[in-house]
């Protein structure tokens, strides 16, 4: 008898990944691949769209003929803040450009100064002035500096949408991607912004469908459930959402180290928007406030001036211990010393500090630590205060660094802090919003592995 399974595609700018999951989300079947980044137009680096579309056509193909499973539905997850444009006959017919391409700053002075200023605009849309990060963008830009191309559109479809499109044929849309810091959605109306309509976007997107409707197809004579495709940022919160009711902050570490948190209704703040805040839309429509820290980023970078200084392999941290002897010594960050939260958060403070006053690399890491959490303090209180919050899960590669957790839980007393595992959060979260497609059993409740961390000293600012 075949096994019931779901197949997710989680596409990431480097890794790209097709997961089987059984109806106890159990991992059953995996297989990744990287492609080489090509360019466009311009010789800037974008995803090779061509051999994402035939990986995701064969490795379909190749896991519909196991006999082992039996494959009722298909859905995506993806990275965000990328177009892929399609014309009527369903062909790509531009590169997907790359949302780290820089934004020509005549054309971005212009949209702002038509459409309310920076500051308002950013306020309706909940958006920071990102640039190409702002997916939007990407198509008034096409508009004005490439108008045969944007005749020639038929739909705009965001990453995770056009990889659903090419197993279901069916154009949608779907709101946990176009409320990703796009510019297109005011927060305020819940609808469009008014921008998309006066410069004739509206009509280049396709309808708006649930996150978590399935639309019928037949691929190579299998009939298959096909999901719209999720952000995957969205998606990563979905497991979080289904298994806790009490209201909580989710820390979800990597490069971007960003706090989300569902339960905070409240409009954002001029200076939130600042201190890098934007609200997402999570995959039932509801707005989740987020803040975000560059500091996995900034983590590996300090990691190498330590290494060297103290002549240690580059992953020698992942074997040190918390030690609160250590950091009592220590110097904490003065926020006070900066003009503002905007510049404290923006910063790197350990940057500036001379590796020649700590005797071991065990005292400098200690300290690039104690400089991360003094920011990631003030980040996450931007979308945890005033709220009901009385718990942090913390995922991704801070969650399994004990000094990073000890230090969290000090400098929130009065919060329950866990570091929370499970694999593969994004799949899992894709596969959870469509449970009803292909799962015969109750929605798990006990997917998530938790870790308690309790407080230690009080650090808190």
């Amino acid at each position: 008898m075949p096994k019931p399974v779901i197949a997710i595609f989680d596409v990431g700018k480097t890794n790209k990944k097709l997961f089987l999951f059984d109806e106890d989300y159990a991992i059953v079947f995996e297989k990744s691949a990287q492609f080489k980044e090509t360019i466009d137009e311009d010789g800037d680096p974008c995803e090779n769209l061509e051999s994402l579309k035939l990986w995701v056509f064969d490795s379909l193909h190749e896991v519909l003929r196991k006999k082992e499973f039996k494959i009722t539905t298909v859905n995506f997850s993806t990275y965000g803040a990328s177009f892929v444009l399609i014309n009527g006959k369903g062909k790509t017919i531009a590169p997907l450009y790359n949302y780290l391409k820089p934004y020509p700053e005549e054309l971005k002075k212009k949209f702002y100064d038509t459409y309310g200023g920076e500051e308002m605009f950013s306020f309706q849309t909940a958006s920071p002035v990102l640039g190409n990060l702002n997916s939007g963008m990407q198509l008034y830009r096409i508009k004005h500096q490439m108008p045969e191309l944007f005749n020639q559109i038929k739909y705009a479809l965001h990453l995770p949408q056009y990889l659903s499109y090419l197993i279901s044929r069916k154009p949608c849309s779907d709101l946990t991607s176009i409320g990703c810091h796009t510019n297109l959605w005011d927060f305020h109306k819940n609808d469009y912004h008014d921008w998309v309509r006066e410069e004739n976007i509206l009509e280049k997107l396709a309808p708006i469908v649930p996150a978590d409707q399935t639309e019928s197809a037949e691929f190579i004579e299998t009939k298959i459930n096909v999901g719209t495709g999720m952000h995957d940022s969205s998606a990563a919160l979905i497991p979080y959402l289904l298994n806790f009711h009490e209201p909580f902050v989710l820390i979800s570490t990597g490069t971007w180290c960003i706090s989300l948190n569902p339960f905070n209704h409240s409009p954002l703040t001029f200076e939130e928007l600042e201190c890098d805040c934007l609200c997402y839309l999570h995959y039932k429509g509801k707005p989740v406030k987020a803040s975000r820290l560059f500091s996995g980023n900034e983590h590996d970078q300090q990691v190498k001036r330590i290494s060297e200084r103290f002549r240690k392999d580059i992953e020698y941290y992942c074997a040190i211990s918390y030690n609160p002897e250590i950091i009592e010594k220590l110097t904490r960050p003065n926020e006070a010393s900066v003009k503002s939260k905007k510049e404290f958060l923006s910063e790197s403070i350990f940057a500036k500090r001379s590796l020649s006053d700590f005797n071991t690399y065990e005292e400098a890491y200690h300290q690039l630590m104690l400089d991360l959490i003094t920011q990631q303090y003030i980040s996450t209180q931007l979308v945890a205060k005033g709220t009901e919050v009385k718990r942090i899960f913390v995922d991704g590669g801070f969650s399994k660094n004990s000094v990073y957790m000890n230090l969290l839980a000090s400098f929130f007393p009065e919060m329950e802090v866990f570091a929370a595992s499970m694999a593969q959060a994004t799949a899992v979260g894709t596969a959870l919003a469509v449970h009803h497609t292909w799962n015969s059993k109750p929605m798990p409740n006990n997917i998530i592995e938790l870790k308690h961390y309790a407080v230690t000293h009080d650090l808190e600012l």
